[in-house]
């Protein structure tokens, strides 16, 4: 007969399974303000004393059936502490007589068997994963615990509300602080297509609206080309109405008219010149910026 282990070991075993199961369930540590919790809390600590008390009438009864001899090594256990009596178990080797009284003889084969107890701990990490075994299968089948798509949806919607709450923040982009990015082309090539190609066509080639790959410019409004390009987009033409203010009524951001202006000028200084654009407009330009 061994000492059992004591309470408060099984009470914090218990702790730790129902607040990790809480927890896959919930994804979160908002469960401790949870009535729910507490509730099933309690009941296991009611459970563990229930069966706390079981099995001290059960190792009375055992007791009692114990020779002399038996009890003093009994007590003697009982005197040791539990993670010493623990460590023990893991590393004590069997005597002669314990491997005796485990041996198992098929009879019929000649081989012995020693049916030998497994540790306490290796026993405890069996159970353990067990237990976890089955409230991880359960969340997983029931909640979005452990989803790698729901897990990747969620955080995408976390990213995108910091992301909206750092451009609200953010420095409104102006011509002042405006600067020209190579990073910025591509985007800008996507909001000149949805914004800009209807007027002045793909690649800037020109149409209704001037080519803007040429030398040739009937605004000329700052010194520089980029800063122009942002002037014009911002405060739209006195020339021609269908250029429009789109900074000022708000209709594109400062923030987007910059990636606009960063293609508009890739495209004049990189590939000027577009095969098959509009006839130049205006007047020659000569840019402080241009390459």
């Amino acid at each position: 007969m061994k000492p059992r282990q004591p309470i408060i070991i099984t009470i914090l075993i218990v702790l730790g399974l129902i607040s990790g199961a809480f927890f896959m369930f919930t994804q979160s540590s908002e469960f401790f303000s949870s009535a729910i919790f507490w509730v099933t809390l309690v009941l296991g600590g009611v459970v563990v004393f229930i069966n706390n008390s079981l099995n001290k009438l059960i190792d009375i009864k055992k007791y009692n059936m114990l020779t002399e001899e038996e009890k003093e090594e009994y007590k003697r256990l009982l005197k040791i502490p539990y993670f010493q009596r623990l460590k023990q178990s893991a590393v004590e080797k069997q005597g002669d007589k314990d491997e005796k009284d485990m041996i198992i003889d098929h009879g019929f084969d000649g081989i012995l068997e020693l049916d030998n107890a497994l540790p306490k701990w290796w026993l405890g990490l069996f159970y353990f994963g067990v237990a976890y075994c089955i409230i991880y299968l359960t969340s997983y089948a029931f909640t979005e615990f452990a989803h790698p798509y729901a897990e990747y949806d969620k955080e995408v919607a976390q990213a995108n509300i910091e992301i909206e709450e750092y451009w609200k923040n953010a420095p409104k982009i102006t011509i002042d602080n405006a600067e020209y990015n190579p990073d910025n082309i591509a985007e800008g090539k996507q909001l000149f297509e949805t914004t800009c190609v209807s007027c002045h066509k793909e690649g800037g080639a020109g149409g209704i609206g001037p080519n803007l790959t040429d030398d040739y410019w009937i605004n000329i409004k700052e010194k520089g080309l980029f800063k122009n390009v942002f002037y014009m987009v911002y405060n739209g033409s006195e020339n021609n109405p269908a250029m429009r203010a789109f900074g000022k009524d708000g209709e594109i951001p400062g923030r987007d008219i910059e990636k606009i202006a960063a293609y508009v000028y890739y495209i004049n200084q990189d590939i000027p010149n577009i095969a098959g654009g509009a006839a130049p407009q205006g007047e020659k330009a000569t840019w402080n910026d241009a390459r």
